[in-house]
């Protein structure tokens, strides 16, 4: 199955069906499109008439347009003439139709490829921060003072905010942060903010953690808002797809997850495992933080071993940490000396159902 030069691919109608191929020329002709029509554009019109999924192959770029994930794809082989035949065998193996393409469009000698944030192409951030270790995850000043004092050196904050927050709210919020970054400084710890990183700016903060949808939502001029901010940003990835977009950003670290079972969120991801671990450290092209399940010394030995440079623990973490955090410790640190690279996937498995 060839592709000719300047060739867009629509996956057909539903799943099972073949991958049409149109030139460029053949697929504004049936979206009606004049030849100057923008890809993003053109991608709109041709799903509008029926295509499940889009990805239109121009030059240096793709662009892809699917039920999940759309945006500019640069890098990976996107002038390969498999792309079609690899897209149509990950679609059969029950990848959704973004992942599917990305995979397709990924050589086997190079990292994946990076997929804009819908119309944003952002720039990457590039700010660092320490990525080692047990990652403690709490949910109030309290939390966070007792697992410092048992030695954590790298916590996340995370206080959401509630439907009916008001002006007192926004209050308690600022001097929850402000006591919880002094609190870091003072123990030497790394404090990542959940959430609210314009009041992180502002009062000083270095590090934050953010959700696909909120970084989908500022759009690209909040997206190089941020950037301006100096932030070093850390980012959830559950799929292909994102792992993609987190690459555009050249984030901290990209979070994995869940790799386990968790009851902490309502999520509709199948568990990552170690294997999707394993495969994630290796591409992501920056740390790698496991989030999700991870409960125990065992749990977080295995994944240390998968290639995890940070381990998130929540529930783990017990009613006193000083007792449970020299294990997790322990155990991170084993896990780490018996890491082999080589062990990793030469591919991931499925994170969502081929139909959702």
């Amino acid at each position: 199955m060839t592709v000719p030069d300047r060739t867009c691919l629509l996956l057909a109608r539903g799943p099972g069906a073949p991958i049409e191929q149109l030139t460029v020329d053949e697929a504004r002709a049936r979206a009606g499109a004049s030849a100057g029509v923008a890809k993003p554009a053109l991608a709109a019109s041709l799903r509008d008439a029926g295509a499940r999924a889009v990805l239109l192959l121009q030059g240096e770029s793709a662009w892809l347009d699917a039920p999940h994930a759309r945006g500019e794809v640069r890098g990976g082989s996107v002038g390969s003439h498999d792309v079609a035949l690899r897209w149509s065998r990950f679609l059969a193996d029950g990848f959704v139709a973004a992942d599917a393409a990305l995979l397709a469009l990924r050589r086997d000698d190079a990292r994946l490829p990076t997929l804009g944030w819908g119309d944003a192409v952002p720039e990457p951030l590039g700010a660092r921060a320490p990525v080692d270790g047990i990652y403690a995850i709490v949910g109030s000043l309290d939390l966070l003072r007792g697992v410092l004092d048992a030695g954590i050196a790298m916590a996340q904050l995370r206080i959401k905010r509630p439907a009916d927050a008001d002006a007192a709210w926004d209050a308690r919020l600022r001097q929850s942060l402000r006591d919880g970054l002094a609190a870091a400084r003072d123990a030497g710890a790394t404090l990542w903010i959940n959430d609210h990183w314009r009041l992180a700016a502002e009062l000083g903060a270095s590090t934050v953690h953010l959700g696909q949808e909120d970084l989908g939502a500022l759009g690209e001029r909040g997206l190089r808002e941020f950037a301006a901010t100096g932030l070093a940003l850390g980012v959830s990835s559950h799929a292909v797809w994102e792992l993609c977009r987190a690459r555009s950003l050249a984030p901290a670290y990209v979070a994995c997850g869940p790799v386990w079972p968790t009851t902490t969120k309502d999520m509709p991801w199948r568990p990552q495992g170690l294997d999707n671990l394993g495969w994630w450290t290796r591409e992501a092209g920056c740390p790698v933080v496991a989030i999700g399940g991870i409960l125990d010394a065992r749990q977080v030995r295995e994944t240390a071993r998968a290639g995890a440079s940070a381990v998130c623990v929540l529930r783990g973490l017990g009613d006193d940490p000083r007792r449970t955090v020299p294990a997790l410790q322990e155990a991170f640190a084993q896990g780490r000396a018996e890491h082999d690279p080589r062990a990793a996937p030469r591919l991931p498995h499925p994170s969502l159902e081929a139909d959702a």
